[in-house]
């Protein structure tokens, strides 16, 4: 039992640094653009991360292993997974802390896919890690930004074109840009409520654009009350209106979705030490876990995260609420597509992708190249770093009693 209780308290240690550094990210983009204070943001997107977390979290082990290692070759040593998970564990947790202390967003996927290949390497040999998965999963820091960037370019050009430059035409366009939102936030939010409802067909686009109409309705009804004198000092706060509700839709589908990073190693522990069996891959978190999870990941964003959300919102390039918007709404288009497809994309290169494209938009000269650099590095070092500190953690463990 103090084993558990301590491996516990590693994970924790994990989700901390997770929502310091992942959550905080994806709320960068809001602070920096002034829809919500940092507080707000803080509040909205702990409540959000926690009840995705709990809420629709629990299938875990699938998703974090993404096929780097073969369970199956613990199965007559499973205290080498159990010790090879701890060490997954530190080395996440670990780099994740100086990440967030220095102001660097990064993929704690990456981290976890990374500690995985480490400690396979370290047990069974470099042949027993399937190298292509990692490789797949490296190449998109690359292709993930490029994309998202190329679609907040396009976003927030039409935005400014169309908008920006002529406030009064607010009103023309706002019915298809809450109907683009809404379709987004159906086919990201929506499907996680399947278990809860019962299945109509087309139901979560019927139910994307209820929404969509009502939000269109009552930004009507909002622009009709304002006189043309103050039409154009309006456009940007309208505009924080779909940033909040697109920040929204990013902190649900992380905490459902990333708080596997966290717990799933945990998850694997508590099944090893209680039962002495190898966990399957369709094996769900305890709701004890899944909690520990969000209290972890709620407390490290409020706690630790004003530096990651200082980095994105205000270090990269000034944003207000319509880049910001844009920025956030491909990073949504982007996981959402790459998730259709089976692809693993991180949230962290999306969004910072997102908010490059809207910089070039605004002028290469507003970009601030010395922020870019340092989390580019970060970046190229995640994996490789993280394989190398699993091996030595857990070379280390290994002699260890348990």
């Amino acid at each position: 039992m103090t084993f558990l209780i301590l491996v516990s308290g590693l994970a924790l240690f994990l989700a901390w640094n997770l929502g310091a550094n992942d959550v905080a990210n994806a709320m960068g983009t809001s602070v920096g653009s002034k829809a919500l204070t940092l507080r707000q943001a803080i509040v909205l997107a702990g409540i959000l991360e926690f009840s995705g977390a709990v809420l629709f979290g629990r299938q875990v082990i699938a998703t974090l292993m993404k096929g780097v290692v073969d369970l199956e070759l613990f199965r007559s040593q499973p205290q080498l997974l159990l010790l090879g998970m701890v060490s997954v564990l530190l080395t996440c947790g670990l780099w994740l802390q100086v990440a967030t202390w220095q102001g660097w967003p990064v993929a704690s996927s990456h981290a976890t896919v990374g500690a995985l290949a480490g400690m396979s390497c370290t047990a069974f040999g470099v042949s027993t890690v399937h190298w292509s998965v990692v490789g797949l999963i490296s190449l998109t820091w690359i292709l993930t930004p490029l994309v998202s960037s190329l679609l907040a370019a396009l976003f927030y050009g039409f935005i400014k074109r169309n908008i920006l430059d002529y406030p009064q035409r607010l009103d023309e366009w706002l019915p298809w840009l809450s109907v683009w939102v809404w379709l987004i936030v159906g086919a990201v939010v929506l499907p996680q409520f399947s278990k809860f409802t019962v299945y109509i067909p087309g139901g979560t686009i019927t139910v994307a654009l209820a929404g969509a109409i009502a939000f269109t309705l009552y930004q009507w009804s909002q622009l009709k009350q304002e006189s043309a004198a103050i039409a154009e000092v309006s456009v940007e706060p309208r505009m924080g209106a779909f940033q909040v509700l697109s920040a929204c839709m990013v902190a649900f589908a992380h905490g459902s979705n990333d708080v596997g990073n966290a717990v799933a190693p945990l998850v694997a522990i508590a099944t090893l030490y209680t039962t002495g069996n190898i966990p399957t891959s369709d094996i769900s978190a305890p709701l004890w876990i899944l909690i520990l999870g969000g209290s972890g990941i709620t407390a490290g964003l409020a706690i630790s995260g004003r530096k990651v959300i200082s980095t994105v919102g205000e270090q990269i390039i000034p944003l207000q609420t319509s880049s910001g918007f844009s920025a956030e709404l491909a990073t949504a288009t982007t996981v959402l597509v790459s998730s259709r497809l089976g692809l693993p994309v991180s949230t962290t290169h999306a969004l910072i992708g997102g908010v490059v494209g809207t910089g070039v938009i605004q002028g290469w000269r507003n970009l601030q190249f010395s922020t870019l650099r340092q989390i580019f590095l970060a970046w190229v070092i995640t994996i490789p770093l993280s394989i190398a500190l699993s091996a030595v953690i857990f070379s280390f463990l290994r002699w260890l009693p348990i």
